[in-house]
């Protein structure tokens, strides 16, 4: 297969994704809507400023506004990424997937496409958000909004990996649903999204533990430094690392022709 045909099929899986986004318009309002009922309304009950934390250009006290933004880029590109996992398991409900599988390409680069069309999607959003987010006196360095964009784009690949791996374990649409619940609110809460985790180490010593072994930490630490002009070296190899390896068994583990095989009379 020549490189051309690699593209081609990922500017016709990009198109679907964009597609189904734009015929899905609530979808998008619902991802800005969330985290700026958290900015406007939570944010305003912790009017205080956050000391000593290592955002460039900020070394001492920051606004609480500040601090979250990045934790609520990070909750917009985990909802799109389970929201997109969630449509694969319909897809493959549906029998959609079966048209993906006549393409010669291997299945691994249908996967992978499908990964960077919903973190492409995620952007979307995210600079929507970003932008809206100046009207909350948050407003980071123009080049902080260029300089996110791999953080996003990682992070999106990373928590969409999760989201397709869990595809490839459960069977039934609704199962899904339910299992969306137990990972996305305890990924959210049990990190750095919403408090340093040097007050969460004050607060419970095993809580603080928790929130360090949580990879979306580090995802939203990512996120927070960049858009800052900073980096963290911590936040970057967890990052793209645990992307690497949910990717890499995310693409092993998803069998649609022995899913849909399996709901067949004889099958078994």
């Amino acid at each position: 297969m020549t490189a051309s045909a690699y593209f081609y099929c990922f500017l016709g899986v990009l198109k679907r994704e964009l597609q189904r986004f734009v015929q899905q318009r609530t979808r998008f309002v619902s991802a800005l809507v969330r985290p700026l009922l958290w900015l406007a309304v939570f944010a305003a009950g912790f009017r205080t400023t956050l000391d000593g934390l290592a955002i460039p250009p900020h070394h001492g006290a920051i606004s609480y506004e500040v601090y979250i933004v990045p934790g609520l880029v990070g909750i917009i590109v985990l909802f799109n990424s389970m929201q997109s996992s969630l449509s694969m398991v319909y897809d493959r409900e549906m029998g959609s997937m079966r048209i993906l599988l006549t393409s010669p390409l291997p299945r691994s680069w249908l996967l992978i496409s499908r990964l960077f069309s919903s973190a492409l999607v995620s952007l979307l959003q995210v600079y929507a958000f970003l932008l809206i987010a100046r009207l909350f006196a948050v407003t980071p360095p123009a080049w902080g909004y260029l300089a996110a964009f791999p953080a996003i784009v990682c992070s999106a690949i990373l928590l969409g990996a999760l989201g397709l791996l869990l595809a490839s374990i459960i069977d039934q649409l609704e199962n899904f649903a339910g299992v969306m619940n137990f990972v996305v609110f305890p990924l959210f809460f049990l990190s750095s999204a919403l408090y340093p985790l040097s007050q969460m180490r004050e607060a419970s010593e095993w809580v603080y533990w928790l929130c360090a072994a949580n990879p979306f930490t580090y995802a939203v630490e990512f996120v927070r430094h960049s858009l800052w002009l900073g980096f963290s070296p911590s936040a970057f190899w967890v990052t793209t690392t645990v992307a690497v390896i949910l990717t890499t068994a995310a693409v092993i583990g998803f069998d649609p022709s022995r899913k849909m095989l399996a709901g067949r009379p004889g099958a078994h």
